[in-house]
């Protein structure tokens, strides 16, 4: 029974990632390329929100299942502070993993025509190179201001995640102000939103490993050029979602659980 239950929750953690990709990295797509719209229609907006409904989408789907994680530095928090148990952590990453890649995958059908046209520029993952890192990073030619340090995206990675964490364990706890009516999976997305209009700008809150890292691995086979260029790539959206994931969870209980009034 248990290897079967692991099994369904293994599953379901493919799939909503799979779903979170597909969204996630069509809107980049859909940005990057502009197939319908001049390009200065599209702005960082359009990215933030549907970022935001691609997870709140993703955690409805897989949340009565797995829990939808669909991110390791969340599965790494919950074991860290929730009880998640530890010899899940590992199954659960790579189930995240594989879906990411199969929601490039996904995304890459979808725009196959104008990624080929383009030459298969990077839509899938955060960092140099990324087509809205050359669309809205500082500008271009006179207009540039510079671009962040790999220490700075670090920094934003762990911030980023942290707060992800904080808005999810907060929108769920019972002592607290937890949402009801089944609209959690909504909260958590504009969690995901608030977290890319305020703090998305340095690094462009990959705020999950898995999110990252399955879709570079498949821009990398397909064509995409320098993806694994440099140190980046393991630093910022990879080292630094798995840090800033526990420290969310170690600080709200630190901070807020203590403070909070006791169950009947």
């Amino acid at each position: 029974m248990k290897k079967k239950s692991l099994w369904g929750e293994l599953v379901a953690e493919v799939f909503g990632t799979f779903i979170l990709i597909l969204l996630g990295d069509g809107v980049v797509a859909n940005v990057g390329l502009a197939p319908r719209l001049a390009a200065p229609a599209y702005n960082w907006n359009t990215i933030t929100f549907g970022w935001a409904m691609a997870v709140m989408v993703a955690v409805y789907v897989a949340g009565g299942v797995s829990g939808a994680h669909i991110n390791p530095a969340v599965t790494l928090a919950m074991a860290v502070k929730r009880g998640f148990p530890w010899g899940k952590v590992i199954p659960y990453w790579i189930a995240q993993i594989v879906g990411a890649f199969l929601g490039a995958l996904g995304v890459y059908l979808v725009y196959m025509d104008g990624l080929v046209a383009a030459g298969v520029p990077n839509v899938w993952c955060t960092g140099p190179g990324s087509v809205f890192g050359q669309a809205f990073w500082g500008g271009t030619g006179a207009a540039a201001t510079g671009t962040y340090s790999l220490l700075n995206a670090f920094i934003t990675e762990i911030f980023g995640t942290a707060v992800l964490l904080w808005g999810v364990l907060a929108t769920g706890d019972r002592r607290n102000l937890a949402v009801g009516a089944n609209l959690g999976p909504l909260a958590v997305g504009l969690v995901v939103l608030a977290v890319g209009l305020c703090l998305g700008g340095p690094s462009g809150y990959a705020i999950n490993p898995a999110r990252d890292f399955g879709p570079r691995l498949f821009g990398a086979i397909v064509g995409t050029k320098g993806l694994f260029s440099g140190s980046y790539w393991i630093v910022a959206p990879i080292l630094g979602p798995l840090i800033g994931g526990p420290i969310g969870a170690l600080t709200y209980d630190w901070f807020i659980t203590p403070f909070l009034p006791k169950e009947e």
